[in-house]
């Protein structure tokens, strides 16, 4: 396979991964949280949030779906949805469901790496867009800081996911907490697929754009040296 096509599925993989961590970043069901149900036909309150925005739905636990000992759930069923976003920078709000100290301190991290991984993906895009409308030199030099970029999104996708995986693990270990039951739903999903398509093709891309090792070191070498000597 020759070397530009290789460059071009790098690329096309790229995309998918920028589009996994765009619709991570800006959708709500990183994480979903249940309390416990105790009786059969009545109103249990679930909830879902992501970097910027918490959900909580109002779902209706009738003979069916009421299963002893289980939470709320599940998020799927039909049920009245209050969404708001998170304010970050101003304390106070959420307290109900987010410990002010620690896990709002969690949010706002997840939420600035997150963006630092979009800023990453941005300047690796422009370094991409460089390299195809650039002359034939110029294209290899710009995909070296292409693959680094994305490389480096990739890395802070995967500390953002893991910050989020942290601050749940401690909401969920509280002892005042009153969800029983979690999951990583879809978005979480899509954040996990675009570290690894953007960090290992990141990666990928740069290895790539590095000039190719001779097939026979050896004789090259020779061939220097008798240059030289002319």
């Amino acid at each position: 396979m020759q070397k530009r096509t290789k460059i071009k599925i790098a690329i096309f993989v790229l995309i998918v991964g920028m589009a996994c961590m765009f619709t991570a970043v800006v959708t709500d069901h990183w994480a979903v949280l249940s309390p416990r149900v105790e009786r059969v036909n009545e109103t249990c309150e679930a909830a879902h949030f992501g970097l910027w925005k918490l959900c909580k739905k109002y779902i209706y636990i009738s003979e069916e779906n009421f299963v002893q000992g289980h939470g709320c759930g599940p998020i799927s069923l039909p049920g009245e949805e209050n969404c708001t976003y998170f304010r970050h920078f101003t304390p106070g709000q959420d307290a109900e469901i987010f410990d002010y100290k620690t896990q709002k301190e969690y949010n706002i991290s997840a939420a600035a790496i997150s963006i630092f991984s979009l800023a990453f993906m941005i300047f690796g895009s422009l370094c991409l867009m460089g390299s195809c409308t650039g002359k034939r030199k110029g294209r290899d030099y710009l995909l070296k800081p292409a693959g680094m970029f994305y490389a480096f999104a990739g890395l802070c996708c995967f500390i953002s996911l893991e910050v989020m995986r942290q601050s749940v693990k401690r909401m969920i270990e509280s002892e005042e907490t009153i969800w029983i039951e979690y999951y990583y739903s879809w978005s979480f999903a899509c954040a996990c697929t675009g570290f690894v398509l953007l960090f290992l093709t990141g990666f990928a891309l740069l290895l790539l754009s590095m000039p190719q090792m001779p097939r026979n070191p050896w004789e090259t070498c020779m061939d220097a040296e008798q240059d030289q000597v002319e």
